[in-house]
């Protein structure tokens, strides 16, 4: 089993000792040093990209189904050591162990498994044959033409902190897939996850310079992983600000995007819905990684007449949840990624109190729990929609809730945000639900779940983001699309 203690860069297929030392990982439950993560410079950094730069050729030609074995295997190695890095994805990211196993590291390898398939679809698209009459542009006769995908070229992934396995693979592997190479940034709080990604896809036979991981605590060597001149393409997961940031610097080089950013999902809760299985969705916000997910729906409308009873049967549930040591057996709540966020979270909720906002559980750190980065299961009632609380995205375990009387004014709110991510509709009459569902101004809608397919387009609206991945639209995002004409 690897060394995670003190983990070097990996750049062209060597392990590579960083330039400026390392930096402390740190375990949210206990506040205890889980390793040390190196702190690439912007040379090694772009020492990185030409490696990536380099293999693309090859890679790029490899056949397909070398590819998808590679993918396959890597996969297999992954779940192979589930436990070690089940265990070590807990430790660094705060997550409870059921959740670092079953959606972290499997989901993971999971995405490895669905995008080895991914590399064996078809790439080209026959075009209806078009019937040309002679003139300026040649003579007449008949045209064919094919679509073609073809691989971007050098990819950088920069991947958010909420889950080290899921989302570097979800980046890692349509990408390598579609026969590009890659350079992953993962988040500074929790890297060591993606070293284990990479070990896997090293012994699993994946070529020097086709994956390569840089980290770092500072600014230097994400800003060097996106303005490189040899990236091709930049796909980022993270906040709206950092997005607009990296977007801007993707301008000015004619950089493709893919850009999965913000939420602040609304719940509409109409006055016909089934109120237990809205609060076991909204609960989620409670429950889920401690509310740290773009896609929570954490900003609740209900419709006035059930309005009284959702916040009743929401305190309950957050009452029952139990919060502490998430390697402990029944926690459902664990801590919050770091002490500045854990800050951030709690000066929200009493930004939310000096705007009118009441606090119905929550809104105090969890008592006996000395260590670690908690943050209480917070309920807010009594809000409107001009309140910072429901405009902004607090990334907690934070649900305010919002009033309204009828469909449209329900449509108006959820619709008056800066963000369009996942929005949800709870309604007893599904034609109803599909109704309102169609007017939300959002990439995605749940109908009476919070549950997703995993082949339906992943991506958000106005601020959420730019472009659609999982499934096959991960293959497109990762692609550029060529056309082949030819006369019949």
């Amino acid at each position: 089993m690897s060394d995670d203690k003190k983990r070097r860069l990996f750049i062209g297929g060597r392990w590579t000792e960083p330039d400026h030392g390392h930096y402390e990982v740190i375990d949210p439950a206990t506040e205890e040093v889980v390793g040390l993560a190196p702190e690439a410079s912007r040379e090694q950094v772009h020492a990185a990209v030409a490696a990536a730069r380099e293999a693309f050729g090859t890679w790029s030609r490899t056949r397909p189904e070398e590819r998808a074995e590679i993918l396959d295997r890597a996969a297999g190695l992954m779940l192979r050591d589930l436990d070690g890095n089940a265990a070590l994805a807990r430790a660094e990211s705060g997550a409870t162990t059921g959740t670092a196993r079953g959606m972290q590291v499997a989901v993971g390898a999971s995405r490895f498994r669905r995008y080895a398939k991914g590399a064996l679809e078809p790439v080209e698209e026959a075009i209806t044959p078009q019937i040309n009459e002679a003139g300026p542009m040649g003579r007449a006769g008949v045209f064919g033409a094919l679509a073609v995908r073809q691989p971007v070229g050098v990819v950088t992934c920069i991947t958010s902190y909420n889950n080290p396995w899921a989302n570097p693979a979800g980046k890692v592997a349509p990408a390598l897939a579609m026969g590009n190479t890659v350079v992953v940034k993962p988040a500074p709080q929790d890297p060591l996850s993606v070293f284990r990604m990479a070990e896997a896809l090293e012994e699993a036979g994946v070529p020097p310079g086709v994956v390569n991981v840089v980290t770092g605590a500072g600014p230097e060597a994400g800003e060097a992983a996106v303005d490189s001149p040899d990236v091709d393409m930049v796909s980022f997961t993270g906040s709206t600000g950092v997005g607009q940031r990296i977007a801007e610097v993707c301008g000015r080089g004619m950089k493709r995007q893919l850009m999965e950013l913000g939420g602040k999902g609304a719940a509409v809760v109409l006055d016909d819905a089934d109120l237990d299985s809205a609060v076991a969705g909204i609960g989620t916000t409670f429950s889920f990684y401690s509310g740290q997910i773009c896609t929570a729906p954490t900003r609740v409308l209900v419709q006035r007449d059930v309005h009284d009873a959702l916040i009743e049967k929401l305190a309950v549930y957050a009452g029952h949840l139990k919060v502490g040591d998430p390697a402990a057996r029944g926690t459902v709540v664990g801590p919050v990624i770091s002490a500045t966020h854990r800050d951030r979270v709690e000066s929200y909720v009493e930004l939310g109190r000096k705007e009118g906002a009441r606090v119905v559980t929550g809104g105090e750190r969890p008592a006996g729990l000395d260590r670690g980065f908690y943050v209480a299961p917070t309920l807010l009632a009594d809000c409107t929609n001009d309140m910072r609380v429901v405009r902004e995205e607090i990334f907690g375990p934070v649900v305010v809730v919002v009033p309204f009387d009828d469909e449209e004014e329900g449509i108006a709110l959820a619709n008056d945000s800066d963000y369009g991510l996942i929005d949800y509709v709870w309604s007893s009459d599904v034609a109803r639900a599909f109704r309102v569902a169609r007017r939300l101004r959002a990439g995605g809608v749940g109908v009476n779940t919070i549950g997703r397919n995993m082949e339906a387009p992943f991506g958000g609206f106005k601020k959420s983001g730019v472009g659609r991945d999982v499934g096959s639209y991960a293959l497109h995002a990762y692609s550029e699309l060529q056309s082949i004409v030819w006369p019949g």
